[in-house]
């Protein structure tokens, strides 16, 4: 299509958009962006101090909590029950650092009793609980 004609009665619209004009903006918003660009990262320059220390591999003990199908509660494979349960909770709760509580709860044990045991833990203070489990896949 060509812009200039030099025959008389053909003056139909032109229909394309004119590029310049947004041309020209799109270069004048690039040179605004490259000069602001740099004022963007000011910094202060502070002189921090120098330390050097070490990472202190101390882990929290672990506590081993087996629940068995019959609601039975094993605390690092002994049987207790369930008033010496929240006794050895609430020690364990008050020592530094806190250990981390592992529950392991057999398949077929009823949800009702591993949710007591988990709120009982958390009642007195244990924060750290997490569920250990088989990481074999499934049998049908």
């Amino acid at each position: 299509m060509s812009f200039g004609s030099f025959e008389r009665g053909t003056s139909a619209p032109v229909s394309d958009i004119n590029m310049v004009p947004l041309i020209d903006v799109m270069l004048v918003l690039l040179v605004i962006f490259i000069v602001t660009a740099p004022l963007l990262t000011h910094a202060v320059k502070i002189d921090l101090p120098k330390a050097s220390s070490q990472v202190n591999p101390t882990k929290p003990q672990n506590i081993q909590l087996g629940i068995v199908a019959n609601g039975e509660v094993f605390w690092n494979g002994e049987a207790v029950t369930r008033s010496a349960l929240e006794e050895r909770f609430s020690a364990a709760a008050h020592t530094e650092p806190q250990p981390e509580l592992h529950i392991r709860a057999d398949g077929r044990t009823e949800y009702g009793n591993v949710a007591e045991v988990m709120s009982m833990a958390a009642r007195v203070g244990l924060t750290r609980i997490g569920f250990v489990t088989d990481p074999s896949p499934a049998r049908p």
